[in-house]
């Protein structure tokens, strides 16, 4: 048996350490701009006189772009290399920003929207397969936390400056602050280059995108790891979705108080990865998965059956923490689904996630219309704890497999 890698010839160069801070900004960013106009369809709706639905498209569109550009950015960040196509996708943003600020209609913002939507999806999958190709996989859960921190704190704040610039100066500040953040990001990212090797890790030899695509469709591990984020996306992200109106509709609380109780999801997701170091040591990847599957679906199932409301803060935060400690060890696997294309390989788990959350939205919305909304909430959180048991015990035949090949 191979002896395990000894901790020093894990540490990170201080080059490394740098380049996965700027690219975490980058992924803040790429989220951020996701959530900006969350809370303009009101005053976007007033200045281009046009209903809620019609507004929406900034988001709806948005979103379809973003997840149909997945699967694109696969082979070209493994042609062409992930940092290089970040550092350009965040300099299409700025442009796309900027042209969101220079909107004089509705169809003009919607095609600036679009722009930036086909940038940003290239961001955040192919930061994590950055990592994949440069930190061992012993620290590897450890580092996609981090670069999760930004991700959790762009959700956060793309939704809060969105609201607090349209309230106060206007909309169009909110897409000039995102323009000239991304510009800055640019910047750093491209000063940064010259100090990273980017010549491909010794196991890179991607074939063409189809062939790819038939080496996963063959791979059994690989097959469970996406059917298993089609599932998360689908059974935690439309949770995720109706939780608010659960909590406005079944207790007659408002829709600001649902909102800012729902908020907590991700305030739970920033504390595992605030502490995630601590907590993969003392878990481990199959307790990780196990238990946060347990604390993800019983915190649900708790929203969806008190009678008092209240109970649902403190839910909703370990409900974030737990999603947070299955989600990111489905991740790391993810990043070694496909070693000899790991851009690929990620984009595909990318993809499986957001089809899964558009499933998982239009399904519970649709059985809302026949049956109760706590209902429909509890049984989707059993679900949860169920796909969190597959999963870690998936994870832990894999562990034992790949334990006895070494």
């Amino acid at each position: 048996m191979k002896s395990a890698p000894h901790p020093l010839s894990l540490a990170l160069s201080p080059a490394t350490r740098r380049a996965i801070f700027l690219l975490s900004l980058a992924t803040f960013s790429s989220m951020a701009v996701q959530r900006i106009c969350d809370p303009m369809l009101p005053e976007l709706s007033r200045e281009f006189n046009a209903p809620i639905g019609e507004v929406a498209q900034v988001i709806s569109v948005f979103a379809i772009v973003y997840g149909l550009m997945q699967l694109f950015y696969g082979p070209v960040g493994d042609r062409f290399g992930k940092y290089r196509v970040v550092l350009l996708a965040t300099l299409v943003c700025t442009v796309g920003c900027a042209l969101s600020v220079a909107s004089g209609d509705l169809q003009f913002l919607v095609a600036a929207r679009v722009v930036t939507a086909v940038a940003a999806a290239a961001i955040i999958p192919l930061t994590m397969a950055w990592v994949g190709d440069m930190v061992h996989y012993e620290m590897r859960q450890e580092t996609l936390a981090r670069v999760g921190l930004g991700t959790m704190l762009g959700i956060t704040a793309g939704q809060l400056f969105g609201g607090l610039l349209t309230d106060t100066l206007g909309w169009r500040w909110a897409f000039a602050l995102m323009a000239a953040f991304f510009c800055v990001v640019t910047w750093l990212l491209w000063r940064h280059s010259a100090h990273l090797d980017h010549t491909p890790p010794a196991d890179h030899a991607p074939a063409g995108f189809f062939k790819q695509l038939a080496q996963v469709a063959r791979n059994p591990w690989a097959r469970t790891l996406l059917g298993t984020a089609v599932l998360e996306g689908a059974t935690v992200f439309g949770l995720l979705a109706v939780t608010a109106s659960h909590l406005h509709h079944t207790h007659g609380i408002s829709l600001t108080l649902s909102g800012a109780t729902t908020a907590l999801f991700g305030l739970g997701g920033l504390t595992y990865m605030a502490t995630a170091k601590s907590t993969i040591r003392r878990f481990g990847e199959v307790g990780l998965a196990r238990y946060g599957g347990l604390a993800l679906g019983l915190a649900f199932g708790g929203i969806a059956l008190t009678p008092w409301w209240p109970l649902a803060i403190p839910a909703c935060f370990v409900a974030g923490f737990g999603f947070a400690m299955l989600h990111n060890t489905l991740q790391a696997k993810a990043t070694q689904m496909v070693p000899t294309a790991r851009a690929t390989g990620v984009t595909l788990f990318a993809g499986s996630l957001f089809l899964g959350q558009s499933l998982g939205v239009l399904a519970l919305a649709a059985l809302m219309d026949h049956f109760s909304s706590s209902a429909v909430m509890a049984c989707d959180a059993v679900a949860v704890v169920a796909l969190g048991l597959f999963f870690s015990q998936a994870t832990a035949r894999r562990n034992a497999t790949e334990a006895d090949r070494a």
